[in-house]
């Protein structure tokens, strides 16, 4: 198991929630979006890539003006 943090600016997940997620690279990193443009992830080098399409919330913080919520996933 492998568990991400996400930032999420509108209150759209709950704990429980099952997400996709959906992969972009940049020139150097790759990043994720928990779909539908829910939540979106820090950058990862290759060697941190996440392999799974789909997670599941299981934590969701607020910290100031937005959420983290902490995706789990099976790897």
């Amino acid at each position: 198991m492998r568990l991400e943090p996400f930032t999420m600016e509108r209150d759209i997940l709950e704990v429980g929630d099952e997400v996709e997620i959906t992969e972009s690279r940049l020139p150097t990193s790759w990043y994720y979006t928990a779909e539908p443009a829910a939540a979106m992830s820090g950058n990862y080098s290759v060697s941190e890539r996440i392999k799974s399409a789909k997670g599941i919330v299981r934590k969701k913080e607020l910290q100031g003006a937005t959420w983290t919520v902490y995706i789990e996933f099976e790897e």
